[in-house]
């Protein structure tokens, strides 16, 4: 297998480069930065987190209520961009992990009166795993290799049903969801929404973007963006794919189960449309319009897609969603790897992987 490893870095290595060049002249100037040896992509996530930071200082209460919501969803675009921009899964039934750790967290605290941070965030996240680990089992570890359209397909089935199951079904309060659900409290504190719940989901936010960093840029990140890259030639290194697809399939139900458990608790209850069909296409809007594979274009999709939402329905009330429609699409159009393709190159958006280091070795006397 070190053999391969080695192969698979050298191919990685070389073909960066040749998408680079067919990338044409409105690619020119991240092309340029790369080959310069500037790091753009460290500079977007200093200056994302420096407004994150101190956004709170400029806005009123009920704009910082919002801005919480959006950095929840960013963390569950965060979890679809992991899936889908570096292993090539489409998963359309996002909203199932999101929508079932929302309801478990919700029937804790409704049943069972468990508020704690120490408890409620843990068991969302274990749903969003569990859920992740029985559906992805099922449609990529099966005998044969699952095709793209079966297993989109098959997670859009598992989002639809759970929408429908939610509604018909009594205990989980039908089409009303559960609602009035109680503060989350870390002993005898509860965190209600305003300053202290942004920085709390911030802080996660933050947590969770360096770890998958870490993972994208691992031996295990390797693999993944070989995968992205060319599957084929991956499987004919030894790799097993199916498996790699399902690891980081329950990676991203995992961080959704996380998103889905902090957005109950902020929105104060949970409804059937958070499992379903209409999320599910909205977290992909967000990463296709962000960048898909680049973790920050699914945090910066999330907050200018919701951004642009909120001050059209203000000002455009009848006419917002057609507005929203057309830029979306234009940019799918225009910039098919989304607004972070203006500043940042195929070559570190892919990722060099050792080559840094093998430059280095070049150049030392």
């Amino acid at each position: 297998m070190g053999a391969a490893k080695q192969a698979l870095r050298a191919t990685l290595s070389e073909g960066p480069e040749v998408s680079m060049a067919d990338n044409g002249p409105d690619q020119a100037s991240p092309v340029r930065q790369a080959a310069a040896g500037l790091k753009v992509l460290p500079i977007v996530e200093g200056l994302v987190l420096i407004v994150a930071l101190i956004l709170p200082l400029f806005l009123q209460d009920y704009l910082t209520v919002f801005a919480t919501r959006v950095i929840i969803l960013a963390l569950f675009a965060l979890s679809f961009d992991l899936v889908w921009g570096y292993a090539g899964i489409m998963s359309f039934g996002q909203a199932l992990f999101f929508g079932s750790a929302g309801y478990g967290v919700a029937l804790l605290a409704r049943d069972l009166n468990i508020t704690s941070i120490l408890l409620v965030l843990p068991a969302g996240t274990l749903i969003g795993l569990t859920t992740s680990l029985l559906l992805g089992g099922f449609l990529l570890l099966g005998r044969h290799p699952s095709s793209v359209i079966f297993v989109a397909l098959g997670t859009l089935t598992g989002s639809y049903a759970a929408d429908r199951l939610a509604r018909g079904w009594y205990y989980l309060g039908g089409q009303n969801g559960i609602p009035s659900i109680p503060p989350m409290s870390l002993g005898s504190y509860d965190l209600t929404e305003g300053p202290v719940y942004y920085y709390f989901a911030l802080g996660i936010l933050a947590i969770v973007y360096l770890l998958c960093r870490f993972l994208v840029r691992s031996q295990f990140g390797l693999a993944l963006a070989g995968l992205r890259e060319n599957e084929q030639r991956i499987a004919f290194f030894g790799y097993k794919v199916q498996h790699l697809k399902a690891i980081v399939f329950a990676v991203g139900g995992t961080i959704a189960g996380l998103a889905g458990s902090l957005y109950a608790f902020h929105e104060g209850f949970v409804w059937p449309n958070m499992l379903g069909v209409v999320i599910s296409t909205q977290v992909v809007l967000y990463v296709l319009f962000g960048g898909s594979g680049t973790l920050i274009g699914a945090v910066i999709g999330a907050v200018i897609i919701e951004g642009v939402s909120f001050w059209l329905s203000d000002n455009y009330r009848e006419i917002w969603p057609i507005i929203l429609g057309v830029l979306l699409l234009l940019v799918i159009l225009f910039r098919p790897l989304g607004l972070i393709s203006f500043v940042l190159g195929e070559r570190e958006r892919v990722g060099s992987f050792g080559a840094a280091r093998k430059e280095k070795r070049n150049a030392a006397p």
